[in-house]
């Protein structure tokens, strides 16, 4: 299997398959965020997000706020940094209102903590961001690179010209978000992304990558065999 240039962070909620993934010394980074961790069944965020980073301190963990208010934003952002020296708070672009959290990044970047930039589509949201982020504080930029595709749009370009924006901030990095399939990783790759946040599920395929493909076909020829054996289907 090829080793991927990009760092590859692991994206979800699910306790067992984090620390699985840690132990294996796969991933170089993990990222969550309200909605995964609803799905994952999670009623204590902070709980949660306390007991991963006990066990994992040596590798970046974004967690995100999730009020819509930038008084209380700012206090979860400042309470979140303190959970560890290798947490990144993540802040959403922007509000539910539309209103730019330009600000509120420029105040925390400035004040040291390092922010992950969430929900990120467009290159003026970019240019916005790379202004409001402190030149002397690491920070993640995320761009939503999958949704961009959803909508029809190669996000490939996209992410070359971002990446050349944050030239301006050399702590900060551009990740490209929303994975979908396995063959983005080269996508981000190639955009010059430096991290990719990938889904336990995606991470599973790296294992094909250098694979024949002709081995593959007779795989999933044995695969549809044996399922049709296993039915017991008959004509």
């Amino acid at each position: 299997m090829r080793t991927p240039r990009i760092k590859i962070f692991a994206d979800g909620a699910d306790r067992t398959g984090i620390l699985k993934l840690y132990e294996a010394g796969h991933v170089h980074g993990f990222t969550t965020n309200p909605t995964l961790m609803r799905k994952a069944g999670i009623s204590d965020y902070e709980a949660f997000a306390r007991d991963i980073l006990s066990v994992i301190r040596d590798l970046p963990v974004s967690l995100e706020v999730f009020s819509d208010d930038f008084v209380e934003m700012r206090r979860q952002a400042l309470k979140i940094a303190e959970w560890g020296e290798n947490v990144y708070v993540k802040i959403p672009v922007m509000t539910t209102c539309k209103h730019s959290c330009a600000g509120i990044i420029q105040d925390l970047s400035s004040e040291g903590v390092k922010v992950n930039v969430t929900a990120v589509l467009t290159i003026d949201q970019v240019c916005a961001v790379q202004q409001a982020l402190d030149p002397n504080t690491p920070a993640i930029v995320s761009v939503f690179a999958g949704r961009i595709a959803d909508t029809g749009v190669d996000p490939i370009p996209v992410m070359v010209r971002a990446k050349e924006i944050l030239t301006a901030r050399p702590h900060a990095e551009l990740l490209w978000a929303s994975c979908r399939e396995a063959l983005n990783i080269k996508h981000a790759e190639e955009a010059g992304s430096d991290i990719i946040t990938v889904t336990h599920d995606i991470l599973k395929k790296m294992a094909l990558f250098g694979k024949d493909l002709t081995e593959l076909s007779l795989d999933t020829v044995k695969m549809f065999h044996d399922d049709a054996a296993a039915a017991g289907f008959q004509l």
